[in-house]
Order: structure tokens, then sequence, then C-alpha cells
């Protein structure tokens, strides 16, 4: 007698496991962002936390679980008022099927929590602490890790997937969208945008090049700036120069052809053009100021 056998299909496989965290975080928690070419999967296990996942800001509260697609840029923070307990888990998988969860959020229900506390109790069993650390990301198996304990782990975390993809009563987390959140979200990608051209205003800089080292559109970004500070973001970055060169000529440590070559200018005209462009004198006529020399 001839059996027939019937291969069983993955629907969804999760072929690696990056890192899996169990934080709880203090109430000024700030976590200025990443962006990773896996999934990210952040549940809210006490409290609330501040969200913002490309460009968009929005409170996940307790017992809420959302997913980061590959490659969408992240940031997550405490509201100030209650220190959260946050659960992450990063890991691998190319299933098709993984495109119900992208810019989903969802609330667990009993069973869906069960299968989340029993990965966590695999994670636990299987892999060396610490898992509240936001910057070690290295799991290292325990010598001591029970039978099985690393597959039982990624059935469940299968088991979680699969029960959430059949599910319709997700959210949208743009229906989520927190005005304070968008607001601090946006605050943050000014600061760090500020800050990376201040870093960098001995050199040159392209709006291509800031964007993508903040993981975020040229036209967002320059709506920011226009509508925080009225100003276009490769001004404001010429301005930081010109302060710069204004502080070195006080200075009097360098002439103004070092000065223009240290800002990263192409030549002197170019520098003296862009310093009577913002100051209305020359960098020979501002070096004899009063102001420069008193300040």
């Amino acid at each position: 007698m001839e059996f027939v056998k019937i291969p069983l299909t993955d629907t969804i496989s999760v072929t690696h496991l990056v890192s899996l965290h169990y934080f709880e975080f203090a109430n000024d928690f700030f976590f200025e962002g990443e962006k990773h070419d896996f999934w990210e999967m952040m549940y809210v296990d006490k409290g609330e936390i501040e969200v913002m996942a490309d460009g968009a800001g929005y409170v996940l509260k307790q017992g809420e679980l959302l997913f980061h697609k590959p490659n969408e840029f992240h940031s997550v923070w405490a509201n100030r008022k209650i220190g959260p307990n946050v659960i992450v888990v990063c890991f691998e998988s190319v299933s098709e099927p993984m495109s119900r969860f992208e810019n989903k959020l969802f609330r667990l229900n009993d069973q869906e929590r069960n299968w989340m506390a029993t990965v966590m109790k695999h994670g636990f069993a299987t892999y060396k602490p610490p898992f509240d650390h936001p910057r070690v990301h290295d799991l290292i198996k325990r010598d001591d890790a029970p039978f099985g304990s690393e597959q039982l782990l990624r059935l469940h975390l299968e088991l979680l997937l699969l029960g959430l993809a059949t599910r319709s009563d997700y959210e949208a987390p743009t229906s989520r969208l927190s005005s304070a959140a968008k607001e601090r979200s946006d605050d943050e990608l000014m600061k760090r945008a500020i800050a990376f051209m201040e870093e960098h205003v001995c050199g040159s800089l392209t709006l291509e090049e800031l964007c993508a080292r903040l993981h975020v559109g040229p036209s967002r970004l320059s709506e920011l700036f226009k509508e925080k500070l009225n100003y276009s973001v490769m001004r404001f970055y010429k301005s930081l120069k010109i302060e710069r060169a204004k502080l070195m000529i006080r200075e009097e440590r360098s002439n103004l052809t070092e000065i223009a070559e240290t800002l990263g200018y192409s030549s002197i005209h170019t520098f003296s053009r862009h310093f009577k462009q913002a100051e209305d004198m020359t960098p020979s006529e501002y070096a004899k100021t009063v102001k420069a020399r008193v300040l």
C-alpha cells in the first residue's frame, strides 16, 4: 500500500530572532529612534507610551501591540507621568502574510496575552540576561537552556502572529493620532536635525545627506523648518556657518581664507558672498567692527 505524503505549508514562518526585551522604563524615558531591516513588535504591558513611526505620532496604551515594518523609522518615549513596561521582540520573517501587520495596532485578548507571555517565558529560559538594557541586543544562549526551548519560543511567536493575522478588529495607528505626540516627535526631529548640522558645520552637507541620516523625507523636513523657524533647511545650515565664521573672526586665530576652508566653502569668494548676504557686510568689514572686537 502506498501512502500519499502531504507537505505542511508554513503560512507565517519566523526565521531569525534578533532581540527580545522586557523594559521597565522611567517616566521620562526617551529613545531618539532607529530603523532596521527586520520586524519589530512592541507591546505595552503597563502604562502607556508615545510612539512616532514614519512621521506620525500617537499613543499606545496598556494591552496594545504595534508592529514596525522593516525600514520604518520609529522612536518611543514615556509620557512623563508613569513609567511604562514594554515588551519588544525583533525578528525576521519574509512570509507574504506579514504585510497584514503593516500600519496596524492590536489590543490583545486573553489567548494572545498568554502566547506573548509564553514567548517571553521561553526567551528568558533560553537566553542570558540582560533583557532590560536598550543597548544590548545580542542574544547569547544559556548553557542550561531547556530542551526545545528555542523552538517553543518560535512556535508561540508564530501562533501569536497567526492569531493576529486572522483578526479584523485592528486599528490603524493614525486613528490614534495624538497632536501632543506629533508635536513632540516634530520637536525631537528638529533637535536631531539641528544637532547634526552643528556637528557638521565645518564641512559640506546636502539636504539629501541630512535626510538620509535622519531617515526622513526632504519634503517633510523642509515643511517642518518652514513651520518652526520660517527658514529653509539649507538656509538655516548656512546661518550656522556664518555664526561659526563670526566666532572664528573674533577669536583671530585664522585668516579669512583658512576660515572659508575650515567651513567647507569652495572659495573665499563664495564665503564672502554668503557672509555679505547674511550680515550685510563682508567678513573683512565685520572684522573691523567694534562688535567683533568686544564679544
